[in-house]
């Protein structure tokens, strides 16, 4: 049976999820634990957290940086690999933002044309469906 949603979850998305934290949307929150819904997570994501860790940026998230795959496949999270399509695309992207992690999500939610789960409202004049 095909998912309901395909979910990417972006970065930010990942960890409230993990920690429980309110700042997860309910809609976003119900969505991700929809058992009908297929919920991936990015080789992106896995850079950033551990980039972010290492700079100490995200000093509570060691276990997730050191154990990223265990972590995920522990979730029933799909691992979406990066590319040279989904590089291409963020690389074409005529578009101000600048972040790399985030220009990635972007591209790979509309090559895979997933729902990307982000409070980022930026991202909606991106050509992405954003949920949140």
């Amino acid at each position: 049976m095909e998912p309901r949603l395909r979910l990417l979850l972006d970065t930010h998305a990942l960890i409230w999820w993990l920690v429980g934290d309110d700042a997860l949307s309910r809609r976003a929150r119900e969505a991700i634990a929809d058992e009908d819904n297929a919920v991936a997570i990015s080789a992106a994501s896995a850079m950033e957290v551990a980039t972010k860790f290492r700079i100490g940026k995200l000093p509570d998230a060691a276990l997730l940086a050191q154990e990223f795959e265990a972590v995920i496949a522990e979730q029933g999270f799909d691992e979406l690999a990066i590319s040279v399509h989904h590089a291409r695309l963020a690389g074409e992207m005529n578009i101000p933002h600048k972040d790399p992690f985030d220009r990635l999500l972007i591209a790979q939610a509309q090559a895979e044309d997933m729902v990307l789960v982000s409070n980022e409202a930026l991202f909606d004049g991106f050509a992405v469906n954003r949920l949140w």
